[in-house]
């Protein structure tokens, strides 16, 4: 009896082992059919029972894509039937994807958040006038209650200034603007008023809770 047991680590790699090793050895077992027409008929029973292991995903569009797409990595590429679908190639899933470009452009500042550069870009395309003006200030006044968030010591309005015509590339200067910026008293109120708000709601529904018991 010993001498007859097998251990994972002596069989065959599981391509996907979501599938289990029977349904490794059926597909295997295709390969080796030397008749096309019994090889398409076994493979669409493989189908078969690949989509009764998922029936969750039977509404998901292109399931059925998906499995023959999976039948064919399983075999290695290496079985040779009729499908239903464009046949992947091993080149193809061996392609390494470009790498992805990081969103942000000022890597430095990025406490601002991404969001504050997208609506840098906008007022740029903003004609001059009273409405860029005031989107610009909004801009700003976030800018400092981000740099608050991150730093919580006091920020002096012309840093925000700077920074704001550097992520602008120079297209929105308020260096010399003699408005004020609102205060980093009031800028945090809002956020410390509505965290309280917050709580008490949390123990409001608390206390609802206990009496129901």
């Amino acid at each position: 009896m010993i001498d007859n047991l097998e251990y994972n680590t002596e069989r065959e790699h599981l391509i996907i082992p979501e599938y289990g090793r029977h349904m490794q050895k059926m597909i295997n077992y295709a390969k080796t059919i030397e008749v096309k027409e019994e090889r398409n008929k076994v493979a669409k029973a493989i189908i078969s029972v690949m989509g009764n292991m998922q029936p969750h995903l039977r509404d998901v569009p292109d399931f059925q894509h998906k499995l023959w797409d999976q039948l064919f990595i399983m075999s290695n590429f290496e079985l040779d039937v009729d499908s239903p679908y464009e046949k992947p190639t091993k080149e193809l899933f061996e392609e390494r994807p470009e790498p992805l470009k990081y969103p942000q452009n000022f890597p430095k500042y990025r406490f601002y958040g991404n969001n504050i550069k997208i609506m840098i870009d906008v007022a740029n395309t903003w004609e001059e006038g009273d409405l860029k003006e005031a989107l610009t200030f909004t801009i700003a006044n976030h800018m400092k209650k981000c740099f608050l968030n991150w730093n919580k010591d006091t920020v002096e309005d012309a840093v925000i200034y700077n920074h704001l015509y550097e992520l602008s590339e120079g297209k929105i200067n308020l260096k010399g603007s003699k408005e004020e910026l609102s205060d980093a008293t009031s800028l945090m109120r809002s956020k410390s008023k509505f965290s309280s708000n917050k709580k008490g709601h949390h123990k409001k529904n608390s206390n609802r809770q206990r009496k129901r018991h």
